[in-house]
């Protein structure tokens, strides 16, 4: 009968975790973004942030892709003030929900 249980909660707790999704992907573009010493440190303001999964970057484009954790949401206003407390500028914003 536990183990009964046990799967159930298990398949429960699965089954959640796929409606409610992965969270978000953000896709910054940044002035200044032009070499790793710089995408690090935007890198280690954005890791310390509450929410932030993942911080990858395209530095050709100038772009910081973020991905967050399933309960996190960030507005524009936010990232910008993240961005600009990292000492770059923010030049816009697009974000998708991860399935």
């Amino acid at each position: 009968m536990k183990t009964r249980t046990f799967l159930l909660a298990m398949f429960m707790l699965a089954a959640s975790s796929v409606v409610m999704g992965d969270g978000m992907q953000y896709e910054l573009r940044v002035d200044g973004l032009a070499c790793p010493f710089c995408a690090y440190g935007i890198e280690k303001k954005l890791k310390k942030t509450t929410g932030v999964k993942t911080v990858a970057f395209d530095l050709e484009a100038g772009k910081v892709i973020v991905t967050t954790e399933e309960s996190a949401r960030f507005t524009e206003d936010e990232m910008e003030r993240l961005i600009e407390e990292a000492g770059f500028t923010l030049r816009g914003m697009t974000e998708r929900e991860l399935p």
